[in-house]
């Protein structure tokens, strides 16, 4: 069996990082220390300020991820006390994707099922291409999709949506994947990577400051508490920072700006 490091590998290419999913033999399928490490990877690179963008993918181009190795839960989630602590692994990694404050970018070839369409339904964006395949057929595993992987599938495609994938069990194409709201853009299998190595390099290219906030931002707008004097406040506070000085300088003497994340 494969190192947790092993699994899992970041390559770097400036500000922009690409975490992979490297079980390429079990099409990337997630096993309990994959789960552990992932996570271990986002804290990583949460904390690295000179980031601008994380990309998730599976190895190859045969599949993102089909989810957890069924094969695993014999010995790793055969009863419920077990499964609550592969759970609670599970959540703490997917929490860390979704508190993120680096704009993530999901690259997805062929198969995203079950646990892997959770990991990429977590990223900000998801790029995929013509033949990649979505769904969480767990009814069919007579397995219940726990309360903090629920909530995200019903925020990425609503609670209708998320009831029609839950209970059909079925797999479904791009096409529909791009209509329930499951992907961002759809394009032909070969120009996948290229695109994604362009909308990545357009994010990198922005102020990072301003991602971060337009996340958060977002992210609290979901609560429906009114705003504090000083979380309104905040919204002017990119004013103060060098990044904007840098951004309105270059627009009027038409260049394009180097932003220093300050």
């Amino acid at each position: 069996m494969s190192a947790p490091e092993e699994t899992v590998l970041v390559q770097r290419d400036g500000a922009i990082a690409t975490v992979v999913l490297n079980r390429p033999h079990k099409l990337n399928a997630m096993t309990k220390p994959m789960w552990g490490r992932l996570g271990e990877v986002l804290r990583e690179l949460e904390a690295d300020d000179s980031l601008r963008c994380v990309i998730l993918r599976g190895a190859g181009e045969k599949a993102f991820s089909p989810g957890n190795d069924i094969s695993e839960f014999e010995t790793e989630r055969s009863n419920p006390e077990q499964a609550k602590d592969y759970g609670r692994l599970m959540h703490g990694t997917l929490t860390a994707l979704r508190e993120m404050r680096h704009p993530t970018l999901a690259q997805i070839h062929g198969i995203c099922v079950g646990g892997g369409m959770e990991i990429a339904g977590l990223c900000d964006l998801r790029i995929c291409g013509e033949s990649s395949r979505f769904g969480a057929p767990i009814a069919k595993l007579g397995l219940v999709m726990a309360y903090p992987e629920i909530q995200a599938l019903r925020d990425l495609v609503g609670k209708q949506t998320a009831l029609e994938i839950l209970l059909e069990a079925r797999i479904f194409d791009a096409a529909e994947a791009k209509e329930k709201g499951v992907v961002t853009r759809v394009l032909p299998d070969a120009r996948v990577a290229e695109e994604v190595a362009e909308t990545a390099a357009r994010i990198a290219a922005g102020a990072p400051l301003v991602a971060r906030w337009h996340k958060a931002f977002l992210k609290r707008l979901e609560d429906p508490t009114p705003l504090s004097e000083t979380e309104f406040d905040e919204g002017f506070a990119c004013y103060g920072t060098k990044d904007f000085e840098i951004g309105y300088k270059a627009f009027l003497a038409k260049t394009e700006p180097d932003f220093e994340g300050r």
